[in-house]
């Protein structure tokens, strides 16, 4: 048994999730999102106090439990994405370092001899905060961390100095520069 799977999924009142076969489409304030489960091992149920998943066997082998909890988990992001939405913070430190926004294109200047560009997808919505803080927002929870995990990409946080794009509340391990 799936700890996780077992656990109810808690749709909020301005949500609303819409079965159809092996299809979810999950409604809410931000957004729509849609879902396709596996029909031949899952059952959904919309009950009084929320949504859960439910396998057709009476017997459930490790591989069915591991994508229970993977299903569930999978729902319960779609739900808190249309509802509140999924939110990630990056900082740029270092000197220098300063992050516009110009229409669809996040500019970056990250001491490069260069300005590094990139170009935000339709459903994400960045914004630039003190020209070192960058808000990534959206519905889709895989769609914001890719987002997040490519800007960061662009200037890795170095050891020494901590220079670079991390995360709010990332920790970065610091080396001892040269010694004499």
């Amino acid at each position: 048994m799936s700890k996780i799977g077992k656990k109810n999924i808690i749709i909020p009142k301005e949500s609303s999730v819409k079965i159809e076969g092996a299809n979810l489409t999950i409604t809410g304030p931000k957004g729509t999102k849609k879902l396709t489960i596996n029909d031949k091992i899952f059952s959904s149920k919309i009950n009084d106090n929320g949504f859960q998943l439910l396998p057709l066997e009476k017997k459930i082998d490790k591989k069915t439990s591991i994508m229970w909890g993977t299903y569930r988990s999978l729902i319960n992001n779609a739900v808190t994405g249309v509802s509140r939405g999924h939110e990630k913070t990056l900082e740029l430190t270092g000197v220098g370092f300063r992050a516009n926004l110009k229409s669809d294109v996040l500019n970056l200047q990250l001491g490069f001899s260069h300005d590094v560009n990139f170009k935000i997808p339709k459903e994400i919505k960045i914004t630039v905060e003190k020209q070192t803080i960058i808000k990534i927002n959206g519905v889709d929870k895989e769609l914001v961390s890719k987002i997040a995990a490519d800007i960061k990409n662009l200037k890795p946080v170095e050891p020494y100095k901590a220079k670079g794009i991390k995360e709010k509340g990332q920790f970065v391990l610091r080396k001892e520069g040269k010694k004499k």
